[in-house]
């Protein structure tokens, strides 16, 4: 390698990043957006990088004042010199979000607002229609990052390349606050569209790539040894890998409004019972931890009581019996039960086959079908399917942010794409919302997950754990599930050093 080509490297962290769509605030609409505009965009407020539990810190802006009633925050942009952005650009872009008529995709977060008002150019207040305990963390997501009119960012890095569908490149941005103290930083951040996964692992092992943000089952076992280490050739050579819950729960979605699963809850409950988390562990490598709940462990307000219905094939068997349906035969019919599972990635049939060896040991027969993503989000959003297979990535660290997927007014096209509905359940998340406190608000939170438990609109199939690996001459790195423009936190030291 040319002394001009390690010099290049040494300056540049590379990374793998899915195809990102939009560097729009107002479009953004996946994590992988989110990872670029808020590389170049500043949000009001930040998630702490290093906290663990998580906590915000102030971004753009100084964390909120609240009024006694908890209707209005009164924001107060930080102490910048020169001041770039006023508060006047930070209500127009949070209007533009709230802008029904911009159908944007992250336009929920700004349902409980009721008015903005500039107070002067570094002051704003926020009005809500109803207390919201969450909505300090709507103001770190990527949807309100804050841009400026002639359409720049004041964020610590700028989009200096962007060929779509094969890289981006992001050079620092030289007024960025936080860089005057900065000397080990990286001089530019590179994301490359790399979709096949046994290619990513060859790059990363040439050195053209400085992490691997999940760790796949093909290239798992020259990667993790059955231990759970890392490979000794790897530790080695200086590599490093990290281990981390995730904010995140994977299901299998029970389409409620299906005339045979919708109005049986004996066959759900059956159908739960049915699925081999055992199995589908050592499936996943064991880069999965079991699911008791849609709320992942470490949030606070989950309910940590065992799963009422485990797996237990015998239970799976009697539950049947009592759904209708014994030995998975219809007696209407007199043939077996058959359903169909949805699933959105072309490349899963390994997993959907084993999801149907599950159902097949109770004699109900589960049909395999196979789409694009957009295909098969459209026929989730229309309720035209009766199994799916999909996952939950947390936006914020609150139970409520899970527990939304279950409550009536959200079901699809909202986030409800079970489109469960129970008047009960909907009492508890309500009254959740309204609580004064954090404990009064845990209490109904637990009764919200013993409700959903019992009525199985999901099978909770896992929480996935990541596995990171990052080359020796990135420090700084700390795994979390909110990395979003946290390549400012890197730095870059000779992998001698």
């Amino acid at each position: 390698m040319t002394a001009v080509a390690c010099l290049l490297l040494a300056a540049t962290f590379t990374r793998p990043l899915e195809r990102v769509v939009s560097m729009d605030p107002l479009l953004a609409q996946s994590v992988y957006d989110s990872h670029a505009i808020q590389l170049v965009y500043e949000t009001p407020l930040e998630v702490d990088y290093e906290a663990r539990p998580y906590r915000l810190v102030p971004g753009l802006c100084e964390l909120p004042v609240v009024s006694a009633d908890g209707l209005v925050y009164t924001f107060r942009l930080a102490p910048r010199d020169p001041m770039l952005l006023t508060a006047s650009d930070v209500v127009r872009c949070l209007e533009r979000l709230r802008d029904p008529s911009n159908a944007s995709p992250g336009g929920w977060t700004m349902k409980d607002v009721a008015s903005f008002e500039v107070r002067s150019d570094r002051t704003f207040e926020i009005r809500l229609r109803k207390r919201s305990h969450v909505f300090p963390w709507m103001m770190a997501m990527s949807s309100a990052a804050v841009v400026a009119k002639d359409g720049s960012g004041t964020g610590p890095y700028r989009l200096s390349r962007w060929r779509k569908n094969h890289e981006m490149v992001f050079d620092r941005n030289p007024s960025w606050h936080g860089w005057a103290t900065r000397t080990d930083a990286f001089d530019s951040v590179r994301y490359l569209v790399v979709g096949d996964v046994s290619t990513q692992w060859l790059m990363f092992l040439r050195g053209e790539v400085d992490l691997l943000g999940d760790v796949s089952r093909d290239n798992w076992d020259a990667v993790v040894t059955a231990e759970g280490g890392l490979d000794p050739k790897l530790a080695a050579d200086g590599v490093k890998l990290f281990s981390s819950a995730n904010l995140q729960v994977r299901y299998i979605g029970l389409n409620m409004r299906d005339p045979v699963l919708g109005q049986n809850r004996k066959l759900r409950q059956a159908l739960t019972c049915a699925f081999d988390f055992p199995t589908w562990r050592k499936f996943m490598n064991n880069r999965v931890d079991p699911s008791d709940g849609p709320v992942p462990r470490g949030v606070e307000g989950h309910l940590d009581e065992p799963h009422p219905y485990p797996f237990d094939l015998d239970r799976a068997r009697r539950l049947l019996v009592e759904a209708g349906y014994p030995a998975g035969i219809d007696p209407q019919t007199g043939r077996r039960l058959v359903l169909t599972l949805s699933l959105g990635r072309p490349d899963c049939r390994e997993e959907g086959e084993l999801l149907a060896s599950f159902f097949e040991r109770i004699g109900v027969k589960l049909e395999l079908s196979f789409s694009t993503w957009g295909a098969f989000m459209k026929a989730v959003d229309e309720g035209r399917v009766q199994l799916y297979v999909m996952g939950w990535v947390g936006d914020y660290p609150d139970a409520e942010n899970f527990l939304q997927l279950f409550y009536s007014k959200n079901r699809s096209p909202g986030p409800n794409h079970s489109c469960y509905e129970n008047p009960v359940f909907d009492q508890a998340f309500e009254a959740a919302m309204a609580a004064d406190t954090a404990e009064v608000r845990n209490q109904h939170w637990r009764r919200c997950q013993e409700i959903v438990r019992e009525d199985c609109p999901w099978i909770f199939t896992h929480f996935p754990k990541s596995y990171t690996i990052v080359r020796p001459s990135v420090k700084n790195y700390i795994p979390g599930d909110f990395p979003y423009g946290q390549e400012k936190n890197l730095r870059h030291e000779d992998a001698g050093n």
